[in-house]
This record gives C-alpha cells, sequence and structure tokens, in this order.
C-alpha cells in the first residue's frame, strides 16, 4: 500500500502560531512515513495519530493511517481511518480500493435494504459531484434564469434573440430544480455524523440499553453501522438490514 504526501491546506496555518503547528505535523508525517517503508507501522501509527491529536486532518493523513493499521492487523481501526479519508475525498479511487480490501476482512456480510431508485440516484451522485460545483452550477443557472427574464422583459419584438433567450430562462429554471435537490441534499450529508465502525471485536447488541435485557443480535469488528439514539453509555446502532440495537458507546466510533 503506497503512502501519500501530507498537503496542508488550512489559511489558518499562515499565522505564526499555527505555522510552527504545522511543520511539526510535516515533520511528524514525514516521520511516521519513514517508519511506515521500514516497516514499523506501530511507530508509524503513533506518528500519525500525534498529528491527529494536533487538530490536523487531511485524506493523506487518514489514508496512510489506515495502511499502518491495517499493517499491524487492526482492521476496524483502518476501515475507520479509510471512511474518514473517504469522507474528506469520496472520490478518491485509492481510498476505495484499499477500504474495499480491508472490509473483505470483516465478519459480517449484511445485504442492504433496497432503496427506492431516485434515492440512490442522489446518494451516488452526490458522492461523484463536490458540493462546490452544485453550488456553482445553481448560481450561474440562477443567473441565467433571472438575466434572460430580464432581457425578456426589455424587448417587445418576436425576434431570434427572444426565442433563444426563452430557451435558455427554460433550461436554466429546469435544471435549478434537480441541482436543488442535490445540493440540499449534499447538506444534510455534510451535516451528518451518524456513521460509525464497530472496533470491539465482538459485541452483542441489546433490545433495550441494558445489560439485562434481550439479546438481538451480534456483530463483529469493522462493520459500518448508523448511530440514532443514546441514553447514558449506550448508543443505538441501525445495520444496512434495518435491524436495530443497543451497543456501549466504547464499542463503535463515529466516522
Amino acid at each position: 500500500m503506497k503512502l501519500r504526501l501530507l498537503i496542508l491546506t488550512c489559511l489558518g496555518f499562515f499565522c505564526s502560531h499555527q505555522s510552527a503547528v504545522a511543520q511539526t505535523a510535516v515533520d511528524e508525517f514525514q516521520r511516521g512515513n519513514t517508519y511506515y517503508r521500514e516497516g514499523q507501522f506501530e511507530r508509524a501509527v503513533d506518528a500519525y495519530e500525534k498529528i491527529l491529536s494536533q487538530g490536523v486532518t487531511s485524506p493523506a493523513l487518514y489514508f496512510n493511517l489506515g495502511n499502518a493499521y491495517y499493517r499491524t492487523g487492526k482492521n476496524a481501526l483502518a476501515i475507520l481511518a479509510y471512511e474518514r479519508a473517504l469522507h474528506l475525498e469520496p472520490n478518491d479511487p485509492d481510498i476505495k480500493h484499499n477500504l474495499d480490501l480491508a472490509n473483505l476482512k470483516t465478519v459480517d456480510r449484511i445485504e442492504p435494504l433496497p432503496e427506492l431508485f431516485f434515492i440512490e440516484w442522489l446518494r451516488n451522485l452526490s458522492a461523484f459531484v463536490p458540493p462546490g460545483t452544485t453550488a456553482l452550477l445553481f448560481v450561474v443557472c440562477w443567473i441565467l434564469l433571472f438575466g434572460a427574464l430580464t432581457v425578456l422583459n426589455l424587448l417587445t419584438q418576436p425576434t431570434t434573440p427572444l426565442r433563444a433567450l426563452r430557451g435558455v430562462a427554460m433550461g436554466s429554471f429546469l435544471l435549478l430544480i434537480p441541482l436543488g435537490v442535490l445540493l440540499v441534499t449534499q447538506g444534510i450529508e455534510s451535516r451528518s455524523h451518524n456513521d460509525a465502525i464497530v472496533t470491539a471485536a465482538v459485541v452483542t447488541a441489546k433490545t433495550s440499553p441494558d445489560t439485562q435485557s434481550v439479546d438481538a443480535f451480534v456483530v463483529h469488528e469493522g462493520l459500518k453501522v448508523k448511530l440514532s439514539d443514546s441514553v447514558s453509555e449506550w448508543v443505538k446502532i441501525t445495520l444496512a438490514d434495518g435491524k436495530v440495537g443497543w451497543v456501549r458507546a466504547q464499542d463503535c466510533e463515529r466516522i
């Protein structure tokens, strides 16, 4: 598994204090890469985790951390790191490839519930098109629509430009609807951090947040679940097939 270089893009790193933090992060990242190439994977993990403890994150950092965890045999933590990298860089083929490899080592094989075709289409499209691109296209269509309508109100003769402007206005209006829906979908997904990875080797989910309650199902490390509620030290998880149960919060970690 190849390593990546760390790219720090946060504008805050231009100030003196943050510049020192950034330089320390870059040095530690290079140290972690050196440990990884030398086969000292545990020390590489420590170096990458030290960077994260400073508040520095990047797809490359999580990607390399996932590789190091994978090499140490900590598959659930590798999956968690890859998922976090993918959240920052959704269309990266290398991250997806390594995540797929790590998921092959998981025990649970759960068939997801079928989704309505348009929901699945929206989800796939929102992962493929960056939110910034969607927002830019939405603004462009908005400007074209109102620009065309403004000019149409000024023109009175049935000229060829008039018909062309009507086409621009109609096309912009028709594009605004799906772009608006896609923009809302991406906004909701960007604010939603309900996915988690089971990090304990074996977890028995309960029907209620109580050790004395009935067993609901058993899951294993590396499984991706959704969090929906919490009570004390318990969290409610939902599997891809719709099953719901309660596990201890320490048995899973939010992506």
